[in-house]
């Protein structure tokens, strides 16, 4: 029995950019889980600007577990985008939904005190809404499909 099934990309019927556009997320989502497992501070001072006080343990280990579930996120987000793309449609949803919450608890839930918002704060603006359009586009069905 192999690892992987066999891929099942001859059955998806949506737009391929869509599926590609799920492949650089995947990237995107993958870089930023390995700094925040490996980096000495997570990306916590020299990426989201933390000020990291007397919470620094606690602070460098939510980002080094931000980090682990990040990565297992992206690299099946990877595995669908190359092989198993008839899920991109659900891959494309979650990522709203993903997106979608960071931006809320960011921007209206849970401000930042004193007004910094992490770069994720505002990718997630913009995620959110590129995504809408690659999941429409994902749903219709290729002409040549």
């Amino acid at each position: 029995m192999a690892f992987l099934p066999p891929s099942t990309n001859r059955q998806y019927a949506g737009a391929r950019v869509s599926a590609a556009f799920l492949g650089l997320l995947a990237v995107l989502t993958i870089v930023p889980a390995l700094i925040h497992s490996f980096a000495p501070n997570g990306g916590a001072v020299g990426i989201a600007g933390l000020d990291l006080g007397e919470q620094r343990d606690l602070v460098v280990g939510v980002f080094a577990w931000e980090g682990a579930t990040q990565l297992a996120l992206g690299l099946a987000m990877l595995a669908v985008a190359l092989r198993y793309r008839p899920l991109t449609p659900l891959f494309l949803a979650l990522v709203i939904v993903e997106r979608g919450l960071m931006a809320l608890q960011g921007w209206v839930l849970r401000p930042p005190v004193g007004g910094h918002h992490p770069p994720e704060h505002y990718a997630s603006l913009i995620v959110v809404p590129l995504t809408l359009v690659f999941l429409a586009l994902s749903l219709r069905r290729r002409k040549d499909a």
